[in-house]
């Protein structure tokens, strides 16, 4: 296998992380107020709409896994170290993000398991499933810093690269500080959608050229050579 089935290989698991996301969009997501008893209510009426957003991340969880291992060795001969860190970076995303799936779950778990139980009563119930649903944006967004952090260095290793254009690795990285800023949740709030949405055309940028032109062969083969010596 070429370094250009590899880079492809990405592009195309890229698309399909992007389709399997956008299901949940299609089919629905259980509408969340700040009514525990409402919000208990909408997913007790929707469990085929819980089951799908779950199933859903963790599919893209799944897609992401080789997606990190290729790009270790995409870029190993750029800077093993770097590459290896990335990789780490964006493994302990899938992890982060796989933990956060379960709080998808959960909720209706414990909702239909819970109203069977005569250890706590049906409002305790419902406000453990709401405090439940609320943790899983914390923990996704935890994730996404995970993530841009790999992304930012996987910019580096393409503006260090030999085989990709280095416009390609400053605006992956550009992409990826942007992602950063749910290092600190308000300024999140504030800049999503309308800063970070429009800084991601980086990734966007990657993906297409993964996918369209791939890696420079000749180039990676002789940067693989030169790391080797």
């Amino acid at each position: 296998m070429s370094p250009r089935f590899w880079a492809r290989a990405v592009g195309v698991l890229y698309l399909l992380m992007a389709a399997i996301g956008s299901i949940p969009l299609l089919v629905g997501r259980v509408r969340m107020s700040n009514d525990a008893a409402a919000t208990a209510a909408a997913t007790l009426a929707h469990p085929s709409q819980v089951h799908t957003a779950f199933a859903a991340d963790l599919l893209v969880v799944v897609c992401y896994l080789p997606v990190t291992v290729l790009f270790y060795k995409l870029f190993k001969p750029v800077n093993d170290t770097l590459s290896l860190t990335a990789a780490f970076f964006g493994l302990t995303g899938c992890v982060v993000q796989g933990f956060a799936c379960l709080f998808r779950i959960a909720p209706l778990t414990v909702l239909t398991t819970g109203q069977s139980s005569s250890a706590i009563n049906q409002q305790q119930v419902q406000t453990l499933a709401y405090l439940l649903l609320k943790l899983y944006t914390p923990a996704y967004n935890i994730s996404l810093v995970f993530f841009a952090v790999a992304m930012v260095l996987i910019g580096c290793l393409i503006f260090k690269s030999t085989f990709m254009p280095r416009l390609i690795g400053v605006l992956a990285m550009i992409s990826g500080v942007g992602w950063l800023a749910f290092l600190w949740p308000p300024l999140a709030n504030v800049l999503w959608p309308r800063v970070i949405l429009p800084l991601d055309v980086g990734e966007m940028a990657l993906v297409l050229w993964l996918l369209i032109a791939g890696v420079n062969v000749d180039r990676w083969h002789e940067q693989a050579g030169t790391a080797k010596e």
